[in-house]
C-alpha cells in the first residue's frame, strides 16, 4: 500500500523540533514564529448554531479512489510506525502506532481513532459554518497537510472529544508545543476563527516554545 502522496510530501522536520514545513507548493506557505501565528488568527465568537456532524461528509474515499481506503485508513497506513497488512475492503490487520497525543503505542487499528485536529464542531464554529458542502467535505478529508488529520489512541480522542486548546491539551506534556503549533496551522490553513479564551491560551502557551515556527499553506 502506497500513502497519499501529497500527504508523504507535505510535512518534515527541520531547524528545531517545533518547526514543520510544507513542501507541496499549490500554494505559496507562510512562516510565522509561533506567537505571531497565534496573533494573525482572527478573533471572533463561536456559535454551534446548526450544528450537525452529517454536514461533514468523511471518510470520502481518499487521495487514491481505487485503492478501496477511505481517508481514515489512508491515515492509519501513512502514521504507522510498522505497516498494516492491508486486506480486501482496506481491512488492516497488524501494525504498529504511536498516539503522540498520550505517548501510548497502540498494536491495533481498532484501538486506534483518526482525530480531526482542529474538530469539527469547534471548525463549525470559527467559520465552517459559512462553507459550502465541498470546502466541509475537503476539510474533513484533508490529506494534504498531515497535521489535519492525526492518528491518536481511541481513549486520547474521546478525552479530546470537542474542546479546543483552552479546554484540553494532550496529556504527554513533551507533546504541547507540537500540539499548540498543529492546532495553530490547521486554523490559519483554513482560515478559521479563534474565541477570546482559546487566543489566550494559545498565547500564554507560546511562551514556552520561544523558538516554534509555523509554516502553513492555505487551502485551495
Amino acid at each position: 500500500m502506497i500513502a497519499s502522496l501529497a500527504r508523504a510530501c507535505t510535512a518534515a522536520l527541520v531547524g528545531t523540533a517545533c518547526t514543520f514545513v510544507l513542501y507541496c507548493p499549490a500554494h505559496a506557505a507562510t512562516s510565522l514564529p509561533l506567537d505571531r501565528a497565534v496573533a494573525a488568527l482572527p478573533q471572533a465568537a463561536e456559535s454551534r448554531d446548526g450544528y450537525e456532524r452529517t454536514e461533514f461528509l468523511h471518510w470520502n474515499s481518499g487521495a487514491q479512489p481505487d485503492d478501496g481506503c477511505d481517508t481514515r485508513n489512508e491515515v492509519l497506513i501513512a502514521e504507522a510506525t510498522e505497516p498494516p497488512s492491508v486486506g480486501p475492503d482496506c481491512r488492516l490487520k497488524g501494525g504498529t502506532w504511536t498516539s503522540y497525543y498520550d505517548a501510548r503505542q497502540v498494536t491495533s487499528a481498532a484501538a486506534m481513532d483518526v482525530d480531526h485536529m482542529v474538530p469539527l464542531p469547534e471548525a463549525w464554529d470559527s467559520g465552517a459554518s459559512q462553507w459550502t458542502a465541498a470546502r466541509r467535505e475537503a476539510y474533513a478529508n484533508d490529506l494534504d497537510d498531515p497535521r489535519s488529520l492525526v492518528a491518536v489512541s481511541a481513549t486520547a480522542h474521546r478525552d479530546k472529544a470537542d474542546q479546543d486548546p483552552a479546554q484540553w491539551l494532550p496529556s504527554n506534556t513533551k507533546a504541547t508545543c507540537r500540539y499548540v503549533i498543529e492546532w495553530t496551522a490547521v486554523k490559519l490553513r483554513w482560515a478559521l476563527t479563534a474565541d477570546v479564551e482559546e487566543r489566550q491560551s494559545l498565547t500564554r502557551l507560546a511562551e514556552a516554545c520561544p523558538d516554534a515556527t509555523v509554516t502553513y499553506t492555505p487551502a485551495p
